[in-house]
């Protein structure tokens, strides 16, 4: 009888758990959360035989996985690392990259994710800020890995390849890459160690006892300052995550009737140094035992197409601006769908049209999720037997707790629009060596700020309304307005720049920025080529706006909210 008040009692304080799924229980049991070692260890033994990845029609098994990982292990205790030392992973969705990832979280050390994207610059922040002792780059982009050496503090570099850990195929994946491709500029570095040479011959790993708080990964997020700041993600976090996402959504994952060894395969075309691809297309699969699908270059969406025509899959994830790339290609129609479970896409606010599109090809709708680096990254999601896009970002998944609150703190009403701030077993421990900004976003009720701004519907769900922050968010990647700021700045013919985010059919935003010249006959081209050397490309402004002045505040801030305004209204002149 106290029970069913107790519950009566939470449905009341959490309107959600009423609109759950049956078979999903509104709490995890938090002292059964594990490790990400314990996870890793039981999905390669149980489902050793079956394959767990696939990059450019190559598998490997479970257990090719664990030795491999087991291996790269050794390797690292072998140079000296002590438990808790980072390592960072600079490369896109190749076979390496989760054999790396599991191998560093196996010996007890800690992943730092890199864009292989990124400029020296970006790469040399990140590389020192996290004191990574190991960096692990695709032979792709070691050239900027070369360009940034002499700022870097690390103890080796290790160079991967596309085809590594698939034998006599990966030669020739390598071939195409370096020389039909030319994707390999060349590069110098002195002392670095193939992959595929120190995977070979290693003595066995030497077991290390990893605990829930100790760190798995630092998962940079550039926050409201534009620095590039490490979410410190547990364990635990990620474990709970995981978890999380099984109890919402194995239900309907459950195996057809007569076929136990039935396996689902997920299309993974979002990198896994993104934290969305991270937990949901990596470590969720192990708990289910599925394959995962590694796409390493999804905007070449004509081969993308060919792939998915010669595969079979079960469950797909993306962003907005993927779907719909999909959804209108010309030979999107030839694609067999009949298996697949669900879709599901997070990174950025999925389009309504996009949605419909999707639907129209697939006949399966796009299920959307909530969630941040600093969540780990799931928050919410919308229930997975949904027949149509809601528009919502779904429901609270157990354990968790979300809060609409006003700047002050307080609880709004249900229906009013506030910050979303968010508590749970998945939330992050801090910011890595920024106590500062760890308390500015954190609550002393132990929630965290998203700086997102959302309305909770009667049911539970939540809306979102409009970001806090000035964040850009361009095709699911954040885009910091002062980091850009600052490199523009940095231009000798610029005086000053503001950025902001414009909205885009494609990328949902685009970045545009600001400019008021020193030199008058500097161009947008002129601008944008200086950026492109100090930026990833998706942060590089598409729109840029040369004025005589910006709009400030009387306190000398710039008022990028004017900036919008002139857009919209029509009176902002652009030139390129």
């Amino acid at each position: 009888m106290a029970s069913n008040v107790l519950q009566a009692q939470q449905r009341d304080q959490h309107p959600w758990l009423a609109h759950y799924p049956p078979a999903v229980p509104p709490t995890l049991d938090e002292a059964k959360i594990g490790t990400l070692v314990d996870l890793i260890g039981s999905a390669c033994r149980t489902y050793a035989e079956r394959p767990a990845f696939e990059s450019f029609g190559k598998a490997i098994t479970f257990a090719e996985t664990l030795r491999a990982a087991e291996a790269f292990a050794a390797w690292l205790q072998a140079q000296g690392l002590k438990k808790g030392d980072r390592v960072a992973l600079m490369m896109p969705n190749i076979l390496a990259y989760p054999v790396t990832i599991f191998g560093t979280l196996l010996g007890g050390f800690t992943v730092v994710n890199v864009n292989p994207l990124y400029t020296a610059r970006e790469l040399t922040h990140q590389v020192n800020d996290s004191g990574a002792r190991i960096l692990v780059v695709i032979e792709n982009f070691a050239h900027v890995v070369e360009e940034a050496k002499p700022h870097l503090t690390l103890d080796r570099i290790v160079i991967a390849t596309p085809g590594d850990l698939m034998g006599f195929k990966g030669t020739i994946v390598n071939f195409v890459s370096r020389h039909v491709k030319k994707a390999v500029k060349p590069f110098d570095l002195p002392g670095s160690i193939p992959l595929g040479t120190l995977l070979r011959g290693r003595g066995p790993m030497t077991p290390v006892t990893v605990a829930p708080e100790d760190v798995a990964f630092l998962q940079y997020t550039g926050g409201t300052t534009g620095v590039a700041k490490g979410a410190t993600l547990t364990h635990r976090n990620v474990a709970a995550n995981v978890q999380q996402a099984g109890f919402w959504l194995e239900w309907v994952l459950e195996s057809p009737q007569g076929r136990p060894d039935y396996q689902h395969v997920m299309v993974t075309a979002l990198p896994l140094y993104h934290i969305f691809a991270l937990t949901c297309c990596c470590m969720f699969l192990l708990r289910i035992g599925a394959k995962s699908l590694l796409i390493a270059n999804p905007r070449d969406i004509g081969g993308f197409v060919k792939m998915l025509k010669g595969s079979r899959f079960t469950l797909f994830s993306g962003v907005n601006t993927l779907y719909s790339a999909l959804a209108n290609h010309a030979e999107i129609g030839s694609v067999d769908f009949g298996e697949m479970r669900f879709a599901v896409a997070g990174g950025m606010a999925t389009q309504a049209a996009t949605a419909r599109q999707w639907k129209a090809v697939t006949g399966k709708p796009i299920i959307e999720g909530y969630g941040l680096s600093e969540t780990s990254p799931i928050a919410t999601i919308n229930r997975p037997d949904i027949s149509e896009f809601t528009g919502t970002i779904g429901y609270p998944i157990p354990s968790t707790e979300i809060a609409i609150r006003d700047a002050e703190g307080n609880d709004l009403p249900m229906g009013e629009a506030g910050e979303v701030c968010i508590r749970g077993p998945q939330v992050m421990a801090g910011y890595w060596n920024r106590p500062d900004e760890t308390a500015k976003s954190m609550t002393p009720d132990g929630y965290f700020r998203s700086g997102d701004v959302g309305i909770m519907l009667p049911d539970g769900q939540i809306k979102l309304v409009d970001r806090m922050k000035d964040m850009v968010l361009v095709s699911g990647f954040n885009v910091y307005p002062n980091e850009v700021e600052d490199v523009l700045a940095s231009h000798p013919g610029v005086r000053e720049a503001a950025v902001i985010g414009l909205p885009d059919e494609h990328s949902g935003e685009v970045v545009a920025a600001f400019v008021v010249r020193k030199d008058a006959t500097l161009t947008s081209d002129e601008l944008r080529a200086y950026c492109r050397e100090n930026l990833t490309g998706y942060k590089v402004p598409k729109q840029i706006f040369f004025r005589e002045t910006l709009p400030k505040t009387n306190v000398g801030k710039v008022l990028r909210r004017a900036l919008r305004e002139e857009v919209v209204a029509g009176a902002a002149v652009r030139e390129g």
